[in-house]
């Protein structure tokens, strides 16, 4: 929460852990009641920050637009956005996955250069897999997490695409991180309420290795 960035920096102050936070706004000031700037987020010591989450695209309505004015304002405020992008059980029955996919990314990557870009990490994170305890199977985070960098090789190059980390987000535990990790394109996890339990959170960190 953003009631705890402060503190929190100041215990990650001299290690090696980097702090983000859930989300931001767009603008870099102004009369924007209930929001919080990036401006904000860097004072209390974040370097990163999540952006087009599902749960905000699902409870508050976030828009494409909106995440792609998000992302444009934490690189030119010195954030590392981490963009998320996933589809919803309704749509990938229906065959829709990667349609609903490829436009979450381009349309979040809109107008960013080459430079900017590198600056980014995606995650792809199904919804359907958040906090529901069922997990996309290795095989089919795989096909995803290389469908993406597919989209990113036609948006810029092979290298950019080679080199962007992309996160596998939606019930990651100890059970299945080590299985995740191995997989060709899958360059780490981002954790949701397994991180709530530091001793599962531990092993999530242990079973991924270096990824």
């Amino acid at each position: 929460p953003f009631t705890a960035l402060g503190d929190v920096a100041k215990v990650l102050k001299g290690s090696e852990i980097k702090l983000g936070a859930q989300d931001m706004f767009w603008e870099e000031a102004g009369a924007y009641t209930g929001v919080i700037s990036a401006g904000m987020l860097i004072s209390s010591g974040c370097q990163f920050v999540i952006l087009g989450h599902s749960e905000r695209r699902i409870y508050f309505v976030e828009t494409d637009l909106n995440v792609n004015r998000k992302i444009k304002r934490a690189i030119s405020s010195g954030l590392r956005p981490i963009v998320c992008c996933g589809e919803k059980l309704e749509e990938r029955e229906k065959g829709e996955a990667e349609v609903i996919v490829e436009r979450q990314i381009r349309s979040a990557l809109r107008a960013i250069n080459e430079k900017d870009v590198v600056k980014c990490v995606i995650a792809y994170e199904p919804v359907w897999a958040i906090g529901t305890g069922k997990t996309a199977t290795p095989g089919e985070a795989q096909e995803m997490h290389r469908f993406i960098r597919g989209i990113l090789s036609k948006l810029y190059s092979q290298d950019i695409s080679s080199s962007l980390s992309i996160l596998y987000g939606g019930s990651v535990k100890p059970e299945n991180t080590k299985e995740l990790m191995e997989a060709k394109d899958i360059n780490g996890a981002l954790v949701g309420g397994a991180s709530l339990n530091a001793d599962s959170f531990l092993k999530i960190i242990k079973y991924g290795g270096n990824s």
